[in-house]
């Protein structure tokens, strides 16, 4: 038995899923014409009542043809230091769409309206304008941190006040919104793009949907044919979402669970240090004394358990539907004895 903690990217379609999904109507997605796509993106946008959505192959790919739709060239982003849009997606702000990026010290993550409005740049020939702030929910490297909702709304005023676009890269939106018990509506009230994945903790294999009104989506839409995202009959991976969607989305208060199972025995070592507060399916850890971050993961590999040294003195673990109880109990018994 295999207990791959690494990420939860590495989630398998469940048989049921594969059998929605090998029964999908499809068409040709680049006409408008796969039913199934369709189907998803509606449904998507009418979860966040937002006007509109769009089916991309990654996150990856919905951010950064966020990022392309609100900004100009030489304008300027601000977000999290940690950021997925700023140190995972390969420079693409600055490829895609020539921007550069102004980071923040945040916390597990997370900025708040004081730290955006001291480095909003004013009206000045030599400085970028800023036109977008982007916002992370989960946080990845903030061990799994959510946002307080209130700090959303004084952004967005703040936003709306300086004529500045709000992104929010929604990785782990859902987990979010399962752990605060949160309405997806209200984040459509406030955001003018989300990106939600569907191929981490719900468990599809493929996919993430961009969600915005119809003018942004409409420009989006060709973003993605440029950027080579077009897929044709992709029904069938749109299936897999909408199972997702439709089955996945309560249960990941089983994978927050775990996690806090994983926390409460590393805990109680005394060759761990901090571990970040857990609020959804990410564990980040120090290890010091008689391991290191890389000497520990190497001997829970020896026990078939994978997991990732993310520093020199820091490990992460992430729950997500393909670990089983079974395989915590044993995780649990492995680090108990250590």
């Amino acid at each position: 038995m295999i207990i791959d903690l690494r990420s939860d990217t590495f989630t398998k379609p469940t048989p049921d899923m594969k059998s929605f999904m090998m029964s999908a109507e499809v068409g040709d997605d680049v006409f408008g014409e796969d039913p199934t796509v369709n189907k998803l993106e509606t449904l998507t946008a009418s979860m966040f009542e937002m006007d509109a959505a769009l089916f991309c192959p990654s996150g990856t790919m919905t951010n950064q043809i966020a990022i392309k739709c609100h900004t100009l060239p030489g304008n300027e982003v601000i977000c999290e230091k940690n950021s997925h849009v700023y140190i995972y997606e390969g420079g693409g702000i600055a490829f895609n769409s020539n921007c550069q990026v102004k980071p923040i010290d945040g916390d597990r993550g997370r900025i708040n309206v004081t730290q955006i409005e001291s480095i909003i740049n004013p009206e000045d020939i030599h400085k970028p304008v800023t036109a977008l702030v982007s916002l992370e929910n989960t946080s990845n490297r903030g061990g799994g941190s959510c946002y307080d909702f209130e700090d959303f709304k004084k952004i967005k005023t703040l936003c709306i006040e300086n004529n500045i676009r709000l992104h929010l890269d929604g990785a782990r939106l859902f987990n979010a919104i399962v752990a605060k018990n949160e309405n997806p509506k209200n984040y459509g009230e406030v955001f003018d793009s989300i990106s939600v994945c569907l191929s981490k903790g719900l468990g599809a294999p493929v996919g993430s949907l961009l969600l915005g009104n119809h003018k942004l989506i409409k420009q989006a839409r060709r973003y993605r044919k440029v950027f080579g995202g077009g897929m044709r009959q992709a029904g069938y991976l749109a299936a897999a979402g909408i199972y997702a969607l439709e089955n996945n989305v309560k249960r990941l208060e089983v994978d927050h669970q775990h996690a806090k199972s994983i926390a409460s025995v590393l805990s109680t070592k005394d060759f761990i240090g901090e571990i970040l507060p857990v609020e959804t399916n990410i564990v980040i850890f120090e290890v010091n004394g008689k391991f290191t971050a890389a000497s520990f993961a190497e001997y829970l590999k020896e026990k078939n358990i994978l997991c990732i040294p993310i520093s020199a003195t820091q490990v992460r673990m992430v729950t997500h539907l393909d670990v089983t109880p079974v395989m915590v109990e044993r995780l649990i018994e492995v680090i108990e004895k250590m």
